[in-house]
């Protein structure tokens, strides 16, 4: 068993976390030196009982040769802390997990990252600002890291690879189970542009315990987390606590005052997160870290829209719209799609100059 083979091994034992799972690589020399311990050794390290002792010495060398065969299978790297690609900032944090396992390519200049959250149930105005701050990010050199979750996720995602950037997504469920399912071709895209990643067996399905797990990687790879949206008990707010305790900072959107979303952004504000009403907020904030590296680096290029590049789902509402006014209604009608998901194609298209909006949410071919 190799030093990899190994750290892989003992993330599949399970029930021993990433914190207790440190404790022991302290104790031992060697990660292999784990598996060879007598039950009685492997409890003298702080949180190990006996049971997790007994799942450590039961652990059958099948499984670890069943779990690589799954991740070459599936096109997947799986790096350590001791690998070049290991992203540098997550090494920072009290709990760096032991193994990820990457779909895409970690680059260095991944370093300079801001995380974009909120709520899966995001109102236009979160998702229209979370992909409109991604894309201004992006096009300054900055990778957007997020969860794929949908909502203000999955817009900051979309936000980044419009802007032809580069972009993280964090899964919180091992990747034989991705979720939501509806995002199997954004990860896809995410790959190709950035990477997904996981710290979870290939097999692990979407836990509800997994994403807290998960959000502390999302704070983790970033220099600071932008909260778009979020609800009294969203996730985005235990993303915002992590990145905290982490030392990154923590950026939040206002909104209406008698909205659900707008309560977790204002008590972020209330308790000293920086109210973010332009790029220049979220800049000026992290301008001592990365005045260099922001200098250093030209702005990519805004792409240049081809409506043949359009995605299915663009191209069919395009296809509706005419060269004359046309009303809201009436493309709704028309599509199948729902309300939530034309206003959010509209945006992207009025975002690409593509269309635009005339008074009384009528629309027309720009």
């Amino acid at each position: 068993m190799t030093h990899l083979e190994a750290l892989v091994a003992l993330n599949l034992v399970g029930d021993i976390g990433s914190i207790r799972l440190n404790k022991l690589l302290c104790y031992f020399s060697r990660p292999e030196d784990i598996f060879a311990a007598s039950p009685e050794r492997l409890m003298q390290v702080a949180g190990i009982t006996e049971k997790i002792a007994a799942k450590i010495r039961s652990f059958k060398e099948e499984e670890l040769q069943q779990e690589l065969a799954l991740a070459r299978e599936l096109n997947l790297g799986i790096i350590s802390q001791e690998d070049a690609e290991y992203p540098e900032n997550l090494k920072n944090i009290p709990d760096p997990p032991l193994v990820l396992y990457v779909k895409g390519k970690l680059l260095g200049e991944d370093k300079l990252a801001l995380a974009i959250v909120g709520s899966r149930l995001a109102s236009l105005y979160g998702l229209t600002n979370a992909e409109h701050f991604a894309a201004q990010l992006a096009g300054l050199g900055f990778t957007i890291i997020s969860g794929m979750a949908r909502g203000i996720d999955t817009a900051a995602h979309r936000g980044a690879l419009k802007a032809g950037g580069r972009t993280i997504a964090v899964i919180g469920s091992g990747f034989n189970h991705l979720y939501p399912r509806e995002n199997k071709g954004l990860a896809e895209r995410i790959a190709q542009n950035g990477a997904v990643l996981s710290e979870f067996p290939i097999n692990t399905t979407p836990l509800k315990q997994n994403f807290p797990q998960r959000n502390r990687l999302i704070s983790g790879l970033s220099l600071g987390v932008l909260v778009a949206e979020a609800a009294r008990n969203s996730g985005a707010l235990i993303t915002a606590d992590f990145a905290l305790e982490q030392g990154r900072e923590v950026f939040a959107l206002p909104g209406k005052i008698d909205t659900l979303t707008s309560w977790g952004t204002h008590a972020l504000i209330k308790q000293g997160a920086k109210l973010v009403s332009g790029l220049e907020d979220i800049l000026e904030e992290l301008k001592s870290p990365l005045k260099e590296e922001l200098c250093l680096k030209k702005p990519r290029p805004s792409p240049q829209i081809k409506r043949d590049l359009l995605d299915g789902e663009e191209s069919l509402l395009y296809n509706l719209i005419p060269k004359q006014p046309v009303a809201l209604d009436d493309i709704i009608q028309n599509c199948n799609l729902g309300i939530p998901r034309v206003s959010v194609l509209l945006l992207s298209l009025r975002f690409k100059k593509l269309i635009q909006e005339l008074p009384g949410k009528n629309f027309i071919r720009a």
